[in-house]
Formats: C-alpha cells, sequence, structure tokens
C-alpha cells in the first residue's frame, strides 16, 4: 500500500515529521508481518490538529446542503472501495471473508447512508419565545477507534463529525490499520476539504496520549477498553475537553422459562461467537432458568462444536482468529480460570483446535454452571467463550444481570413481548435487545455505568459532536 508509511494531513499524504518509525501489521492467521506502518509523534499530531484548526471555521460556516453533498460524494466513493476495504480487514484482523465483505465493511456504508437521512431531516435551530437554540459543530474532534470493528466504528466517529460541520483527527488502531489508510483515500477521493479530515497513525501512548492532551482539540470521541478509556478521560481533563466514550461490556442474555429454548440458545451461542467473540456488546452471559440449565448445555454444545474455525479466506468458516497474540494469551488464561475455578467446560476449552497448528486461534468455549463470583463471569473476555449461568427467579436474574461495573446491552428472551419488555425496563444497560432483532442503525448506541458515556447512530450520534447555544432576545418581544 503506497501510503502506509505516510500520515493524511491537510489534503496530502506526508512523511513523519520526527523520522521513520514503523510497526509491522500481523496477519493473525499466519501470525506474519504483511506490511509496516509508520509510527506518529506528538510533532504530527501538532500538525494534524494545527491543519484541522485552520481549516474549521470554512468548514463550519458550510450549510447543511454543502455538508450533504459532500457525504454524497463519499458514500460513493466509498462503495467504490468496499471490495479493498473488506479485503484488508479480513487480512488485519482475521475476519472471514464473507463477515468482511457483508458486515465489518458494510456497516461503513450503512452508517453514512443513516447519517445522510438524518441530516438531511435534521435541525440546527429552534426558536423558543425570543430566544434562539443552536447547534453548532463543537470544533476539532480527536476520534481514537479499536481494532474489533474498525470501519463500523470510524464511520460512527467520522459521519457525525462531517454531518456537524467539525473537522477531525483520526488515530485508527495500529494493530488494524490498513483499512483505516485506504478509507483516508475515499475521503480525498470524495473531495473533503484540506484539513477538514486527518489521519495520524500510532500507539496509544504516544499518539492516543497526544491526541486527548492537545490544548487545540475540542472534543475526543474514543472507543476501545474501559481501561484506556480512563486514561483518555484523564489525559483530557486538564483542557476540559468533551470526552465521548463507548467501551467494554459483560452483557446478560436472560433466557425466561417461557422461551423456544432449543432457537434461544443456538441464536445467543452464534451472537458470542460471531466475529471470533470480538465485540464489545456480545451476549457473553447467558442466564438460563435453572430447571433447564441441563437442556441449554446440550443444546449450546451442540451448537458451538459444529462451528467452522479456521482462515479467513476459507469457504464456511465461522470463526477466524483472533486478532493479536497478545489477545490469545488472555484468552486462554480466562478459559483455564474457568476450568480451575470450577465451571463446567461444556466445548472447546484451551489451546487451538486439533486442525490448526499456527494463526491466534481459539476454540468456541462453552462453560455451564457458572456463578458470578468467577472470573469468567466478570471480567470482559473478548473472545468466543460463553458462561451460562442457571437462576431461580426473574426477580433473582435481574439483579444478577444488573451486578456488574458495565451496562452496554442486555438480551431478553421470551415467548411473551410484554413480559420481555418489563423486563427490559429494568435493565442497566444502553441498549436492550429483546428476542435477537435485526441490527438498527437508528437505536442509540452506547453504554451506562463504566461501559462509557454519549451514545452513537443517527440523531444520537449527531447531536454528541454539537454545542448548544441560546441567543436570548434574538427575536423581538
Amino acid at each position: 500500500m503506497s501510503h502506509a508509511l505516510q500520515f493524511y494531513i491537510d489534503g496530502a499524504w506526508v512523511d513523519p515529521a520526527a523520522g521513520l518509525k514503523t510497526l509491522d501489521v500481523i496477519d493473525p492467521s499466519t501470525e506474519e508481518a504483511f506490511a509496516q506502518i509508520a509510527l506518529g509523534s506528538q510533532a504530527d499530531v501538532d500538525k494534524a490538529v494545527a491543519a484541522a484548526r485552520a481549516a474549521f471555521p470554512a468548514f463550519a460556516a458550510t450549510s447543511k446542503q454543502e455538508r450533504l453533498a459532500l457525504m454524497r460524494r463519499l458514500l460513493e466513493a466509498y462503495k467504490a472501495r468496499h471490495a479493498d476495504i473488506a479485503d484488508a480487514l479480513s487480512q488485519e484482523m482475521g475476519a472471514p471473508k464473507e463477515l468482511a465483505h457483508r458486515a465489518q465493511a458494510g456497516m461503513g456504508t450503512a452508517h453514512l447512508a443513516k447519517m445522510i437521512e438524518t441530516l438531511e431531516n435534521f435541525e440546527f435551530e429552534e426558536l423558543r419565545g425570543t430566544t434562539l437554540i443552536a447547534k453548532e459543530p463543537i470544533g476539532v474532534v480527536g476520534m481514537i477507534t479499536p481494532w474489533n470493528w474498525p470501519l463500523n466504528q470510524i464511520m460512527c466517529k467520522v459521519a457525525p463529525a462531517l454531518a456537524a460541520g467539525c473537522t477531525m483527527v483520526l488515530k485508527p488502531s495500529e494493530i488494524a490499520p490498513m483499512n483505516a489508510i485506504i478509507f483516508a483515500e475515499v475521503m480525498h477521493e470524495a473531495g473533503v476539504p484540506k484539513g477538514v479530515f486527518n489521519l495520524v497513525n500510532g500507539d496509544g501512548p504516544t499518539v492516543g496520549e497526544a491526541i486527548s492532551r492537545h490544548p487545540g482539540v475540542d472534543m475526543v470521541s474514543f472507543t476501545g477498553s474501559t481501561r484506556a478509556g480512563i486514561l483518555v478521560a484523564k489525559a483530557a481533563a486538564d483542557t476540559v475537553k468533551r470526552v465521548h466514550q463507548e467501551l467494554g461490556g459483560k452483557s446478560a442474555n436472560i433466557l425466561l422459562d417461557d422461551v423456544d429454548l432449543k432457537r434461544a440458545v443456538k441464536l445467543g451461542v452464534e451472537s458470542v461467537m460471531r466475529n471470533s467473540g470480538q465485540s464489545c456488546n456480545a451476549p457473553t452471559r447467558m442466564f438460563v432458568p435453572a430447571q433447564l440449565h441441563e437442556d441449554a448445555l446440550a443444546i449450546a454444545k451442540a451448537t458451538a462444536e459444529p462451528l467452522k474455525v479456521g482462515a479467513p479466506s476459507t469457504e464456511s468458516v465461522f470463526l477466524g482468529p483472533v486478532v493479536s497474540e497478545t489477545q490469545y494469551d488472555k484468552i486462554q488464561r480466562l478459559i483455564e480460570s474457568g476450568i480451575k475455578e470450577g465451571a463446567t467446560l461444556v466445548s472447546g476449552g484451551p489451546g487451538r483446535p486439533e486442525d490448526l497448528n499456527r494463526g491466534y486461534y481459539v476454540r468456541p468455549t462453552v462453560f455451564g454452571g457458572v456463578t458470578d463470583e468467577m472470573t469468567i463471569a466478570r471480567e470482559e473476555i473478548f473472545g468466543p467463550v460463553l458462561s451460562i449461568l442457571p437462576y431461580e427467579s426473574e426477580e433473582e436474574v435481574i439483579a444478577r444481570a444488573n451486578d456488574t461495573p458495565y451496562g452496554l446491552a442486555s438480551y431478553i428472551q421470551s415467548g411473551s413481548l410484554e413480559r420481555a419488555r418489563k423486563v427490559a425496563a429494568q435493565m442497566r444497560s444502553g441498549n436492550v435487545y429483546i428476542n435477537y432483532p435485526a441490527w438498527d442503525a437508528g437505536a442509540p448506541f452506547g453504554g451506562y455505568k463504566q461501559s462509557g458515556n454519549g451514545r452513537e447512530y443517527a440523531d444520537f450520534g449527531l447531536e454528541e459532536f454539537l454545542e448548544i447555544k441560546g441567543t436570548v432576545g434574538y427575536a423581538a418581544a
């Protein structure tokens, strides 16, 4: 890739300011480097922020129609590079080809199209009596995005920022950066004005921290682990900038006693295993009525064991590798902890699948008889590991499901929609999904508690990039 050793700053591809320092990009299916990227420095961040600040007044002053025209051009340019982006995602993060094309890259199209629709119907000014309420772009936004759904999270930030009239500096994950480089090429092809969008690759302690601390950055939008989110918030505190965070999760999936057990367990297992378990809102704690526990384990075993694990390019693969050696080692440690702490190993377990001796492949693993104090029930594993927990009463399961520092998502399965709604109303999470619904690009996405603050998607995401100004006495009394 011709731009992998450069950054996109002020409308052009430029060399690192402090000399070239590189990082290998690893293919997790082979454990071998297939590319290198340049690592940025404070000086590169300074250049990018200066470009974004210089571009902000003019871009903030553009009309809604001008920004809509730009976003429509961007949508067409993105579609033209969809296959390139999907192939890059598959290689750098291990997503199976079908998942990479349909979902990983497809989410970018869906979010951008939804934000265009949102902007078309969005009003930035409202008169209340004699006071004008105006919603204005917040300014320069620093964006720090993760490796698990890379383009999804980039577009969830870039699209509303463009719609709002903000300028931006993006630091994508250094583990899966190639899709972001292609995306920067797409932005250039779409004719985004120079300085509006800037890309600096690098690691969290250097580039991420520089963005978070920078006095020229008005807002940081971060997606990643709760641990890293805390560091971002602390770094941003001295400049009192807005910090928008989508962080970790340990989502409960409550199966009520009137449920279609076979369907509910099967879809629950598959939801956890998709993307090799690397989704912050994966329903990793499955609560089942105690009297149905053994039946649920049998269904989970029958579902998990046939799931094909293999190279992302192989047909009918359900799980590719996890993204890195660090991630692989963490997941193995947590699987071992489940065994040591007395959970019942239903399927999977430590190590790679028997037919794979290379690559960061994890066996799809299901534990039964899990209790709330076990490590696998408390920590976010971020791998293809499901914990099944028996419960006695509806009141008890609601309390236990909420007994977590996280609050990103909850899942309710019931034969009665009315009953599911009553349980959903008691869940302390930013999202609740009843009976495995279709994904909704218009639903607000974000968490309670240590799962973050703020929301993404549609108008909820757009509002995060806007300041509110009240002009009192604007109209004659």
